[in-house]
């Protein structure tokens, strides 16, 4: 699952940008940006996904003592709801490359567009699977971004956070019909859009 893929070290110190949540329902859209040490190779980097929860928090431990330099940021859903949920991913890549405290000499980021930023950038499809900073940006974001479904779990657990992350799963769907949105629903949101739109009514 090693994530060497391309290799852009000649550039000197490389961020790896990754986002994650653009999908569900609810809370933070989250980008993280990595260093990695050259001189430190952390085993087991891969696209977050790909990974099992267990993995995740491990490698997520590994990458945060051993990277040069590491910043998860994120775009509110307020955010989210004003600017649309692509820019809002940009802008939490944005603040995650400008959050480091070592100035990358590149950035390279997931996808097929990179964010507004002062530093030369390249935008790599599938670059979570094929970059290994990529690899490690989207295990932090992740990780982070579950930790806060886990809080929003422990305070609604009628909801079922814990399991579906927010994604609009069909058990999801239905505890949305059931107990409404809570203030942390993207009302921008279509599913959560119908629903405030028929309470209105």
């Amino acid at each position: 699952m090693q994530s060497i893929a391309l290799d852009f070290s000649h550039y000197g110190n490389v961020a790896g940008v990754d986002e994650v949540g653009r999908g569900p329902l609810v809370g933070n859209v989250v980008a993280a940006a990595v260093i990695l040490d050259p001189n430190y190779k952390i085993h087991g980097l891969a696209d977050s996904k790909k990974l099992t929860e267990k993995k995740r928090d491990a490698l997520y431990i590994e990458i945060v003592e051993n990277a040069l330099a590491w910043h998860v940021a994120y775009a509110s859903p307020d955010e989210i709801d004003q600017i649309n949920i692509l820019h809002a991913s940009m802008l939490a890549m944005q603040r995650a490359v400008e959050g480091l405290n070592v100035p990358p000499d590149y950035v390279v980021v997931d996808g097929n567009r990179c964010p507004q930023l002062t530093y030369p950038c390249e935008a790599v499809v599938k670059g979570d699977s094929k970059v290994a900073a990529i690899s490690a940006a989207s295990i932090l974001a992740k990780v982070v971004r579950d930790k806060e479904m886990y809080v929003l779990h422990e305070l609604h657990p009628e909801y079922g956070f814990n399991k579906h992350k927010g994604y609009p799963t069909a058990a999801h769907m239905n505890a949305l019909k059931m107990y409404g949105p809570l203030p942390e629903y993207r009302k921008s949101f279509r599913p959560v859009a119908k629903l405030l739109d028929a309470l209105v009514k």
